[in-house]
């Protein structure tokens, strides 16, 4: 995977102070790179996928908002970590239209699974190998990676990088999610846990 790194800048932030970077890949979609310190090996990071209606409107359907900022508060604690935030993986890769859509039949009783598939889709569309160009531009070869998703982990890995402290997200549920957390764990295989480490 090819990215063009394209402009930097100071971000303070209410979550802390950040430095903020831009990647391209060659379709010309842009990527965050928000780091606290200088990225380096054995720093926290999150692979973060884009979700307009949680990072922006604060939707209580998904837990993404709430582990987006909880990872920005880790690394601005920190003053050691990188979230790169991935644009164009809105729905697990199905796009914001298609979302809506899976919204729309899960409101009449399909999980997130069945709707994704139900709309002609695999359950999960993403890939990570911008990410992995991204971690790779900052020359890192072993983090602490923050994630409950296990096909993260396994694509870092599959790129040569060693995770040396997986840390959970898990965030409080509400009863818009409930429903939705359970099915990534019980058929996503996401890591359940009730408090992060």
């Amino acid at each position: 995977m090819t990215i063009t790194f394209n402009a930097t800048s100071e971000l303070p932030t209410r979550f802390g102070h950040f430095k903020l970077d831009i990647f391209t890949d060659k379709k010309g979609t842009e990527y965050l790179a928000i780091s606290s310190g200088t990225p380096r090996n054995g720093c926290l990071v999150r692979l973060h996928s884009e979700c307009a209606t949680g990072d922006i409107l604060g939707s209580l359907r998904c837990d993404c908002r709430d582990q987006l900022e909880l990872a920005l508060r880790k690394i601005s604690e920190t003053k050691n970590g990188l979230v790169i935030y991935l644009r164009g993986q809105e729905g697990r890769g199905i796009g914001l239209a298609n979302k809506i859509k899976a919204y729309a039949l899960q409101d009449k009783g399909q999980d997130t699974v069945d709707a994704n598939i139900s709309l002609g889709f695999v359950v999960d569309e993403r890939t990570y190998d911008t990410a992995i160009a991204i971690l790779k531009y900052y020359n890192l070869s072993e983090i602490q990676v923050m994630t409950n998703n296990r096909q993260k982990i396994e694509a870092i890995e599959k790129a040569g990088i060693k995770i040396a402290r997986h840390i959970p997200l898990w965030t409080t549920t509400n009863p818009y999610n409930e429903s939705y957390i359970a099915t990534k764990q019980r058929r996503m295989g996401h890591i359940t846990s009730d408090k992060n480490t």
